[in-house]
């Protein structure tokens, strides 16, 4: 049964009992985006490295606090976390403020928050809360299903508005992981997705200017090639001019004489790759497969369902991620500017993946004290 928030007072015990080499994993990929980003600053700390290592550090402690917090904490705290971040993007249509052409940020003095990074961590939680306390019967029924649907429209609309495709795509993506993995009927999910296919050319119409071109140059870079195709042809030449190996650290020409754009955020593999090569490029996959590996792991093993859908919605959320990135870089998808997991610059979307590691981390700790011992 899950119960009201709750921290035993035998945390050392819980601290030790954590896994420390997945920890170390993060903090590794972690650096090798300072290492990355400090090259695409021509071998300088600011204005990219720095801060990330700063935060690295910072959010390093609240990633393995989270790994304290049972996962029954994280039921309760559920819903009123999901309200919490749905009135953050209320606001951001508001008062947020202006970046790239886009609103989806929230000035809170020092920090510039980003709501619909944290909605990705606070939707799985919550879908995951509605899914445990409904009765099985219900899971091919619209009357049980209304409510966890509803719960993740009304967060991709306010996204899509900011505008933000791929933090909606990503969000609403998400969702059906999480009622996929609770045991929805795969019949349930075909109406929409006929629906979804059948509608293609009217949200085709109804997408911005941007948006629009951003999906032709995918189907064809050499419609633009100066302009909007000119991010996915430099992507292609940076990472296939990195060869096996690469052209050395400091080395890269494409980042350096500024012909790569976003070198320190969307087109950070890019840049990677140029310098570190295939091998390098192999090595970062193998990290983020291990990542994953575990943190499927992590949800077979899980006591109750409510931490088996969480986890398993955390990890299709880091998939994600990685995911949409890799193949938005090597033009397999269109550039819809989602961040590379610890290696892109940004503190929004590494706060987001270090928490979900962290809940993972109590989640797995949990799974492998039974009740009454360092789980209980």
């Amino acid at each position: 049964m899950i119960g009201p928030f709750h921290l035993s007072a035998r945390w050392p015990q819980r601290l030790l009992a954590q896994d420390w080499r997945i920890v170390a994993l993060v903090l590794a990929i972690g650096l090798f985006g300072c290492v990355v980003l400090y090259s695409a600053a021509g071998g300088r700390l600011q204005p990219w490295a720095l801060p990330h290592a700063l935060r690295l550090l910072a959010f390093t402690p609240l990633m393995v606090m989270m790994a304290l917090v049972p996962s029954r904490t994280w039921a309760a705290l559920a819903a009123p976390g999901y309200a919490l971040v749905l009135m953050a993007l209320l606001a951001v249509e508001a008062v947020g403020a202006f970046g790239g052409g886009a609103q989806r940020w929230l000035d809170l003095g020092p920090v510039r928050l980003q709501p619909s990074e944290l909605m990705k961590l606070v939707l799985v939680l919550f879908l995951a809360r509605l899914f445990h306390f409904l009765p099985l019967g219900y899971l091919d029924r619209a009357v049980g299903l209304w409510r966890p649907v509803a719960a993740t429209l009304v967060p991709v609309a306010l996204v899509l508005l900011q505008p933000d495709l791929g933090t909606a795509l990503t969000l609403l993506a998400g969702g059906a992981g999480v009622m996929f993995l609770a045991g929805v009927p795969p019949v349930v999910f075909l109406v929409p997705t006929a629906l979804g296919l059948v509608s293609l050319p009217l949200v085709y119409r109804l997408l911005h200017d941007y948006q629009q071109r951003r999906i032709d140059i995918f189907l064809d870079p050499s419609l633009d090639p100066l302009g909007a195709g000119y991010h996915i042809t430099q992507a292609r030449i940076a990472i296939g001019s990195g060869g096996a190996f690469g052209k050395g650290f400091l080395e890269g020409s494409q980042s350096h004489l500024l012909f790569l754009p976003e070198p320190h955020t969307d087109f950070v593999f890019a840049t990677m790759a140029e310098e570190w090569g295939l091998a390098g490029g192999l090595l970062l996959m193998a990290a983020y497969a291990l990542l994953l590996a575990w943190g499927w792991g992590v949800a077979r093993r899980a006591a109750d369902s409510f931490a088996r859908l969480a986890a398993g919605g955390l990890v299709v959320t880091i998939f994600l991620y990685v995911a949409i990135n890799l193949m938005m870089v090597m033009g397999l998808a269109p550039v819809v500017g989602l961040p590379l997991p610890l290696m892109s610059y940004g503190g929004s979307a590494m706060l987001t993946v270090m928490l979900a590691v962290g809940i993972l981390l109590g989640i797995d700790r949990e799974s492998r004290w039974p009740r009454g011992g360092l789980g209980s």
